[in-house]
């Protein structure tokens, strides 16, 4: 595993040890310790770390909301432990960005396979968030694109072959994207009328 700055957010500080302890045996990393659960948000900002470990007997509604702010757009992976759950927290605790929820797992052994399993978590979900994102976008260009080829089809009187084929040609012309194009006579024409 490369090396990775972890943050560990333990009020416990025998429980903080055991976490460190089985970090250390998963490999040399950066590993920061705080206590307070409060201002969460603010200091995961502050340290940017590459992924947050949690570990709360039963998490609260304000733990999981400082976690869902300081994970925004889930910029990290979370893994969260706690000693009991229920299937409201848990799905809370989802909802706010956590890639692992571990209940009853905090166990120095197991500390490597959680932290691998939140990563590789994590990054599926980026993967898909990041296709999810590419799809609408070419959903709205396309929808773009044919009101592009509405508008020359009525102004021109052509067919909608020949209208792509002229905002086809028109983008070649210009070096610039067919899409790009589009855009620009839409954003004309709602212009003129």
């Amino acid at each position: 595993m490369a090396r990775l700055s972890v943050l560990i957010v333990e009020k416990d500080r025998e429980r903080a040890l055991r976490i460190v302890d089985g970090l250390a045996g998963s490999g040399d990393h950066d590993v920061t310790v705080i206590s307070e659960e409060s201002g969460l948000a603010r200091r995961i900002a502050e340290l940017r770390p590459d992924i947050v470990l949690i570990d709360v007997a039963n998490p609260s509604r304000d733990v999981l909301e400082e976690l869902a702010l300081a994970t925004g757009p889930l910029d990290r992976p979370v893994a969260m432990f706690v000693d009991r759950s229920d299937e409201q927290m848990t799905r809370a605790a989802i909802e706010a960005g956590v890639s692992a929820y571990v209940v009853d797992g905090l166990q120095a052994e197991r500390i490597k396979p959680i932290l691998d399993a939140a990563i590789a978590r994590f990054h599926l979900f980026h993967k898909m968030r990041a296709e999810l994102a590419a799809t609408r976008a070419a959903l709205e260009e396309r929808k773009i694109i044919d009101r592009a080829k509405a508008i020359l089809m009525k102004a021109r009187g052509i067919d909608e072959e020949a209208a792509y084929a002229l905002l086809r040609k028109t983008a070649m012309d210009q070096k610039r994207r067919v899409a790009d194009i589009a855009q620009q006579l839409v954003m004309a024409a709602g212009l003129l009328s």
